[in-house]
């Protein structure tokens, strides 16, 4: 990166973090239309036909891009957009996805691919881009868990349903979050390449910190402790990108679960949180909250065998936690007492909360797609096997010593890429 592009990018971080003030706030907007797709036929379908319909721009950032059924629907879709003229841009993970043939049907036919990160250990130290984000035109957009990728598909092996994850479609003034999100993504990858001032046609180096500083200021920035001051349906777009906002998402769950009188429903695949989202959960439970944790399983051995060593504290509390192997369980949601819900890419472990770039929506009185959301969780909770206090008490010493183990090496590698954040 230049020097040039340095100073610039260093003087939209520090306008960022002037404009926001303090990282435990949350931008509503208001006056959107919403709605959950629950796993990727029914995301894809949605997607492909926004695509179709675009008029002037379609930006896509994934963690996953395959080159399968799924893959080759959205990929078509995008060459049909750019023959038409339409300025598509497309990000994928440098280790999530492989380097495909049809990235040269895409240089080919115009469309624009920047890789996050090409290697294990690249520009942008160990982080991944994990976000699953969509935007077309300047009014639509999709936040979620889900990756371009068949539903059916588990690295080359056939699941015996469609794997478990949500994305929610977006018509209205979040749009612009989301899209302001992708630019500065755009942005840090591409600043590698060129000066800056050539940086995003229609945008120009100049007029960005301008650009950047009306969508700051076009918000309706609170604290997410005081959600109850949001009474009309809202929506606040949550980045974490490792530059201003490394901590958003956590704290958008401490302050929902913080305040939580009734229920408390979570669903998360790779259940690894530090002690103060699990104190929270912990707090809830006391307070009489019914708290539940919807883990999922059989897709890394070696978490499989380490979140168990956190259920005791959990179940000592009250907290009711349910492991889920119908299928992958690849949907990070939640809701909370029938007003709040969020739904993301973001695990609930070091990784995603503290090194990957990761993007969750908060939907405040929505409550149409919030009781579509609590009864899909609390479905997929009886689906599962709930762990019993006492028989988790009762396993064998050999099994206890496996998972405090398997725990021990796990948050000793945390705290390493972490330089020591992960609590």
């Amino acid at each position: 990166m230049s020097m040039d592009a340095r100073e610039r990018f260093a003087q939209l971080r520090q306008m960022f973090l002037q404009e926001r003030g303090s990282a435990s706030r949350l931008a509503f907007t208001s006056g959107n239309t919403v709605r959950l797709c629950e796993g990727g036929d029914a995301f894809f379908a949605s997607l492909v036909a926004r695509i179709d319909a675009a008029r002037e721009q379609v930006a896509l950032e994934t963690y996953i891009f395959s080159h399968d059924a799924a893959g080759s629907r959205v990929s078509d879709a995008l060459l049909r957009a750019a023959a038409r003229g339409v300025r598509v841009r497309v990000i994928t993970d440098g280790v999530g996805t492989e380097r495909l043939p049809l990235f040269d049907t895409w240089a080919a036919s115009g469309i624009e691919h920047h890789i996050y990160n090409r290697y294990l250990f690249g520009r942008f130290g160990f982080s991944r881009t994990h976000r699953k984000l969509a935007v077309v035109d300047r009014d639509l957009a999709y936040c979620g868990g889900i990756n371009i990728v068949d539903d059916y598909d588990q690295n080359g092996t056939t699941l015996p349903f469609p794997r478990w994850d949500f994305t929610v479609e977006m018509a209205g003034p979040v749009a612009s979050d989301v899209l302001a999100a992708f630019e500065l993504q755009w942005h840090r990858i591409e600043s590698g390449h060129k000066p800056l001032a050539q940086y995003a046609a229609g945008v120009g180096g100049d007029a960005f910190p301008d650009t950047f500083r009306r969508w700051l200021r076009s918000h309706r920035w609170i604290k997410a402790s005081a959600l109850r001051s949001v009474s009309a349906p809202s929506v606040a777009f949550v980045a974490r990108d490792n530059v201003a906002n490394r901590r958003a998402i956590e704290k958008a769950y401490l302050a929902a679960i913080g305040r939580a009188r009734h229920q408390v429903l979570l669903a998360n695949p790779y259940f690894m949180p530090g002690r103060k989202l699990r104190r929270a959960l912990s707090g809830a439970a006391r307070r009489g909250v019914d708290v539940r944790i919807l883990i999922g399983r059989k897709e890394f051995a070696a978490l499989d065998t380490a979140v168990p060593f956190l259920y005791h504290a959990l179940l000592r509390a009250g907290v009711r936690i349910a492991e889920y192997d119908k299928t992958i369980l690849h949907g990070k949601v939640a809701v909370i007492d029938d007003n709040w819900a969020t739904v993301g890419s973001s695990n609930l472990d070091a990784l995603s909360l503290m090194l990957n770039n990761e993007a969750n929506v908060v939907l405040v009185r929505h409550d149409a797609l919030t009781n579509a959301l609590r009864d899909a969780i609390l479905a997929a909770f009886a689906d599962g096997r709930e762990i019993d206090p006492a028989r988790y008490a009762a396993r064998p010493l050999a099994e206890r010593m496996l998972n405090w183990l398997a725990y021990t090496v796990y948050r000793a590698a945390m705290k390493v890429l972490t330089v020591g954040s992960y609590d």
